[in-house]
């Protein structure tokens, strides 16, 4: 039975669509069926990270509307043995996301897949609760900047008070912590909320840190996830994300300022 998971944030442009790419990539790499939903119905983002917005034909809001099948709609990677991308449509209301609908649509993937990624859409609409309700964890994506760890407070709440689980009165949703964006210098000139502060503040254990790096817009303008960029830290940082939440323990990277050679020798 497959494994639900969210990725989720108040605030836009924090980086979750790529999350969203990146983590089911990865999960995919390491030998686990992978299926990544984009809920965010009237925009339609995921495909274009995904590099497969020519394939897609059919979508979730045909699915729902049983204008099309789920074989029809699910788009597999070409690079990723394991992965699969199920498209939301450009064209929608979100409101065409009916409880019905997508608790059919997850009820069959569940019967296919080893992890289901939800890609949610910001804030606390429709698309973002629909993307949430079924979740069994979640990933709160976050700046370290004071208005996106608001809206992500505010999120936590609602993943503790909004969904299936919290309706049954079952285990609560398992929360994960990113920062993405992370400037270590920044941090160490006090221009940037360290991650210690952002875990701090929402109480949610640290899955990993992403630095900011410009591989991930050339990712994304190449419809390539940052994960299949070895080279590439912000992909070694998602990578590393992907292993503590497998339950591998791996350090911490990507926290601290980086010392060069000569600064080393002479005492920077």
């Amino acid at each position: 039975m497959a494994k639900i998971i969210v990725v989720t944030s108040g605030k836009g442009g924090v980086g979750k669509t790529t999350t969203a790419a990146a983590f089911s990539t990865a999960l995919a790499l390491r030998g686990y069926k992978t299926v990544v939903i984009d809920f965010d119905v009237g925009l339609r983002n995921l495909d274009l990270v995904m590099g497969c917005e020519r394939r897609v034909v059919y979508d979730l809001i045909n699915v729902i509307n049983h204008e099309g099948n789920l074989n029809q709609a699910l788009i597999k990677d070409k690079r990723v043995e394991n992965l699969f991308i199920l498209p939301a449509s450009q064209t929608r209301n979100k409101d065409a996301l009916t409880l019905e609908g997508v608790t059919s649509v997850i009820g069959e993937l569940k019967e296919r897949f080893d992890f289901i990624v939800c890609d949610s859409p910001a804030g606390i609409e429709h698309g973002a609760m629909m993307a949430m309700y079924f979740a069994d964890e979640a990933l709160i994506v976050t700046n370290p900047e004071v208005s996106s760890v608001r809206d992500s407070d505010r999120i936590i709440g609602m993943l503790a008070s909004k969904t299936l689980r919290a309706e049954r009165g079952d285990a609560p949703i398992k929360e994960h912590l990113l920062v993405t964006r992370y400037v270590p210098t920044r941090v160490s000139n006090g221009d940037m909320m360290s991650a210690e502060d952002v875990q701090e503040i929402l109480a949610v254990p640290l899955l990993g840190v992403v630095p900011e790096s410009p591989d991930i817009l050339r990712a994304s303008n190449s419809g390539v996830p940052i994960t299949l960029d070895e080279k590439s830290e912000a992909g070694q940082a998602y990578q590393d994300a992907v292993a503590r939440f497998l339950g591998e323990n791996r350090p911490m990277r990507f926290l601290n300022v980086k010392k060069h050679f000569f600064s080393r020798w002479f005492g920077g």
